[in-house]
């Protein structure tokens, strides 16, 4: 864990995230995320789309650039 990550966001308090380039590839829950009160780590093709939906919360990225 780096210093930037030493202390997690909650997963999925949001249900917009604005992503960028640098993010990719896009997991749900975020890297930045705590995992133990989360779905299962997925990740999603918003390279394809420009924005996309997660299967399992229903949290919705959308990556600007």
């Amino acid at each position: 864990m780096t210093a930037a990550t030493a202390h997690p966001t909650q997963a999925n308090a949001e249900k917009r995230y604005v992503v960028h380039r640098g993010d990719l590839p896009l997991s749900c829950p975020l890297p930045s995320m705590a995992l133990w009160n989360s779905h299962p780590r997925v990740y999603l093709p918003v390279e394809e789309e420009g924005e996309v939906q997660c299967p399992y919360c229903g949290s919705h990225f959308v990556l600007e650039d």
